[in-house]
């Protein structure tokens, strides 16, 4: 494992890609590279403004160990969190720093297995890294991801997702939405249900869930009625005050 260090490091590119979902775009300055596991995450010390004090906040790294002169950071805007209302006033040429990487929840190296994707709203970032991971090695294992947004407005990377599952034999996705508007085509309702319905066999299978506890809960307890595999999980959480924004 690579071991915490810190660094610092200019914005190369913001991206809005919804209305409250935004990915940053980082090169390394000092140290010029950083070593990580694809699904581990960074640290920030932020100011919070409700108390004075100031606190750490983490984010998952959403692009591949195999650019490590830059990282790139997914995070939603939460009013009043300490993070987001940093990470959100950066702009590109702004400079900054962090800590890292760190965090156990990270792909595993065990090419006899297929990848189950499991994941909710942002909880796709350490996720994103991890397939990227998964295409660059000479031998890709098999992968499926369910990702579970509210609405037509939620939704991201639905092109590189695609590219993703033409261009890589045995991969697919799919996205399903808890409350979509007129007009969407695709599965709807809550990513559990997908799970449910479309897994049967686990014997062969390496899953990776993170989004909200009650997704990750009954997932882990789906997944569990079907077999025994290895199954790792990281919590996200959508409050201000939860400890990760």
């Amino acid at each position: 494992m690579a071991s915490v260090q810190r660094f610092s490091a200019k914005v190369i590119a913001v991206r809005q890609l919804t209305h409250d979902v935004r990915q940053i775009d980082f090169r390394l300055m000092e140290p010029r590279e950083i070593r990580f596991k694809a699904g581990q995450f960074v640290s920030f010390e932020v100011p919070d403004a409700r108390t004075g004090r100031t606190v750490t906040r983490p984010y998952s790294i959403a692009s591949a160990p195999s650019t490590p002169d830059r990282v790139s950071l997914l995070l939603n805007f939460v009013p009043d969190g300490p993070g987001s209302t940093y990470l959100f006033k950066l702009n590109e040429g702004d400079t900054t720093t962090f800590s890292g990487p760190a965090g156990n929840f990270y792909l595993r190296d065990d090419p006899e297995r297929e990848l189950l994707f499991v994941a909710t709203g942002t909880g796709i970032a350490p996720i994103r890294s991890m397939l990227l991971a998964n295409a660059d090695r000479p031998q890709p294992s098999r992968t499926v991801l369910f990702w579970g947004l509210r609405s037509q407005r939620d939704l991201y990377y639905e092109e590189e997702l695609a590219r993703m599952s033409r261009t890589r034999p045995g991969s697919s996705h799919v996205i399903t939405l808890s409350r979509p508007e007129p007009g969407w085509h695709g599965p709807s309702g809550r990513v559990t249900r997908l799970v449910e319905r479309e897994v049967h066999d686990v014997k062969r299978l390496a899953v990776y869930l993170c989004g909200n506890g009650g997704m990750i809960t009954d997932v882990t307890r789906i997944i569990q009625t079907r077999g025994l595999c290895p199954i790792f999980r990281e919590k996200y959480y959508d409050d201000a005050e939860s400890g990760d924004d």
